[in-house]
C-alpha cells in the first residue's frame, strides 16, 4: 500500500463537503507529475486531505475507492481521475507550520515540492502526521 497526500482549497471544496457526498471524484489536476502521482495510485491506498490556501493544515484520511480513469471535466485524453472516500477527521489538524518545523517531515513533497496538488508521502511521514493529528495507523 502507498500513501498520498491531496489538496484542496476548502472554499472549493471541503473536508466537511467530501464527508458529505461519502465520495469524491479527483478531477481537475493539470500538472504531469501530479497527473502521474494519480495514475500510481491503487484501491486501498490511503490519502492524507489538506485544506490548501486557507487553513493550511492536513484535516483527515481518506482511501483509494477507484483506481485512474479519464477526466470527465475535459476532452483532453491525458488527464485522469480517481475516487477517495473519507476514512477519518483527525482529531487535530496538522498545520503546514507543525510540518515545516518538525526535522522528520524536511523532505516530504508538501514541504519540498509545495505547489505540487497530488504527491506522495513514505509510510514513516504518514505515521508521523498521524501521530501529530493524534491519529493511529
Amino acid at each position: 500500500m502507498n500513501h498520498w497526500l491531496v489538496k484542496s482549497e476548502p472554499f472549493k471544496y471541503s473536508w466537511d463537503t467530501f464527508v458529505k457526498e461519502k465520495r469524491g471524484m479527483w478531477d481537475g489536476v493539470r500538472n504531469f507529475q501530479a497527473r502521474n502521482n494519480l495514475k500510481a495510485m491503487a484501491v486501498g491506498d490511503l490519502v492524507l486531505f489538506y485544506h490548501s490556501n486557507e487553513g493550511k493544515e492536513v484535516v483527515g484520511i481518506a482511501k483509494v475507492v477507484r483506481e485512474a480513469y479519464p477526466d470527465p471535466t475535459t476532452d483532453d485524453d491525458r488527464w485522469v481521475v480517481v475516487d477517495l472516500e473519507p476514512v477519518k477527521k483527525l482529531e487535530k489538524p496538522v498545520t503546514l507550520a507543525t510540518i515545516k518545523a518538525d526535522p522528520r517531515l524536511q523532505d516530504l513533497a508538501l514541504v519540498k515540492l509545495s505547489r505540487l496538488s497530488v504527491s506522495p508521502v513514505r509510510p514513516e511521514e504518514f505515521d508521523i502526521i498521524l501521530g501529530l493529528g493524534h491519529e493511529h495507523a
